[in-house]
């Protein structure tokens, strides 16, 4: 048995494919790239575990039985969600494919899928995601902006296109100069590549301006940029020791640590926001000004009806409340 398994990852490994002589050439290229990287980066992890608990427990991952990977995701239950579980069954699914064990793959046994059902009842599949930050929120947190002039307008212009544009903290790190279209109504951005757009087809997002101009993602851009004197390249750096711009873009681990800075300042706990805090409260508020589905979700590019209508009931048991009703109105 080998040290940790990954002789038999086989997802996104072109040699696999390359032997089967009844593929053509253009079908295998459509193969090669029928997966994002990050998701075979993320299917890869999964199946080092995988094997890592098979060697610890002297158990053979390949060929599995079914009924060894019941006691993995058993296991695996102790400590993670119910859709973790399902995702790391799914990757085992995918790998056992990808080797050529379509008919014999231990993980579409009914052993497996029985118990994934049960550990699903057990635990529940509710996602405890950060919590949103709302348009009063974002407001209150631009009034505790701090530092140099330079990081300010930084910061600003970050919380204020993360939150209009319903962005990733990927999506806002990942920011060219040459993805920003500004016109004579705000400002078009494109998204060359993003969670929901595995085939780099191109998302846009448009944030117009507005009459607040505290509030107003496009002029805090634009100023942002003038101040820096960004003109190619990542709109948002980080800085040197000594306060200069680097050349390099922002993380996205930064992007969440800068939300976290301001909501403490709120005197709100960081531990319950990041950076999806703010995609998720534009959904939120948007909900709560009573935005029809399908316009929040252009803006968001959600996928999932499911996960926006989430957030627009989440919103609903705020303002149709029947507590107003029993005290006699809102506050």
């Amino acid at each position: 048995m080998a040290k940790d398994g990954m002789e038999h990852f086989y997802i996104g490994r072109p040699e696999v494919v390359a032997q089967n002589e009844k593929l053509t050439d253009k079908a295998r290229q459509s193969i090669y790239i029928a997966r994002a990287d990050n998701t075979i980066d993320a299917y890869r992890a999964d199946w080092k575990d995988f094997c890592a608990w098979c060697i610890y427990h002297e158990e053979s991952y390949f060929p599995a039985a079914p009924e060894t990977i019941v006691n993995y995701i058993n296991d695996l239950a102790d400590n993670a969600k119910a859709n973790t579980i399902a995702r790391r069954i799914s990757a085992l699914t995918e790998n056992y494919e990808a080797a050529g064990l379509s008919d014999k793959n231990p993980c579409r046994s009914p052993l497996v899928r029985n118990a994934l059902r049960g550990i699903k009842r057990m635990k529940g599949t509710l996602q405890h995601g950060k919590a949103p930050i709302l348009f009063d929120d974002i407001k209150e947190m631009l009034q505790c902006i701090d530092g140099d002039e330079l990081l300010q307008a930084r910061d600003r212009a970050i919380l204020l296109i993360g939150f209009y544009g319903a962005m990733r903290r990927s999506e806002i790190a990942g920011l060219d100069v040459e993805d920003l279209n500004f016109t004579r109504l705000g400002l078009l951005i494109t998204l060359r590549k993003s969670k929901t757009d595995q085939f780099d087809q191109g998302q846009m997002i448009a944030i117009p301006y507005i009459d607040d101009k505290e509030v107003c993602a496009v002029t805090a851009l634009k100023h942002w940029l003038d101040l820096s004197g960004i003109t190619t390249g990542p709109v948002f750096r980080g800085f040197t020791k000594a306060h200069t711009i680097r050349k390099n873009r922002i993380s996205d681990k930064s992007i969440a640590l800068i939300v976290k800075h301001y909501v403490g300042l709120m005197g709100m706990n960081p531990d319950e926001y990041g950076a999806h805090s703010l995609r998720h409260g534009f959904a939120t508020s948007a909900a709560m000004q009573h935005v029809e589905e399908r316009q929040i979700m252009r803006q968001t590019r959600h996928k999932s009806q499911a996960i926006v209508r989430r957030y627009i009931d989440e919103a609903d048991r705020l303002i149709d409340n029947p507590i107003f009703k029993i005290t006699g109105g809102k506050k």
